[in-house]
């Protein structure tokens, strides 16, 4: 007979709770996610020339990001609150996509892991880069947001595969 596996973030009722690392060991942990922001290629010009009317895409998204993934235990209700020791947020343009890629690397010593501040981090300085846009073109598609590594925890360390979008 197989056993079903315990639910970590639901009670014995069957109730969403958050879960208590208070004896977990605290470690050196990591994360990095990315995602890409399809803006075309007059927007992307635009971007690069610092021409869009908000401002600086790059800039403003940059601490959009770093925002979004100090507000991440806000934002997602069963996530707990992570001493976050660094964020940083790195911007490609690729003129053959009209697109600009995102990837935020987090970083913490502690009981819990960082992924869904990377994730976060991603999704928002994303947000920002559409935003900042939108008065060019309606047509922006956000895609692509994933975990491409962590290390640390119980779990151990993950990479996602080698691939095209993977790294």
């Amino acid at each position: 007979m197989t056993e079903t596996p315990t639910l970590s973030h639901v009670d014995d009722q069957g109730q969403a709770r958050m879960v208590d690392v208070s004896q977990k060991t605290s470690t050196a942990r990591t994360a990095v996610a990315a995602g890409r922001v399809i803006v075309g290629a007059e927007a992307l010009r635009l971007i690069r020339e610092n021409e869009i009317r908000k401002g600086d895409v790059l800039t403003v998204s940059n601490v959009a990001g770093v925002l979004g993934a100090k507000q991440t235990s806000r934002l997602l209700p069963l996530c707990h609150d992570v001493n976050l020791q660094n964020v940083e947020i790195e911007f490609s343009l690729d003129d053959e996509a009209g697109a600009v890629d995102v990837r935020a690397i987090t970083k913490t010593e502690g009981p819990t892991g960082v992924e869904m501040e990377a994730l976060t981090a991603v999704s928002i300085a994303a947000l920002t880069i559409y935003d900042m846009c939108k008065s060019v073109t309606k047509e922006i598609e956000i895609t692509g947001v994933r975990l491409l590594a962590k290390t640390g925890g119980r779990s151990g360390d993950y990479r996602r595969p080698a691939g095209p979008r993977n790294n």
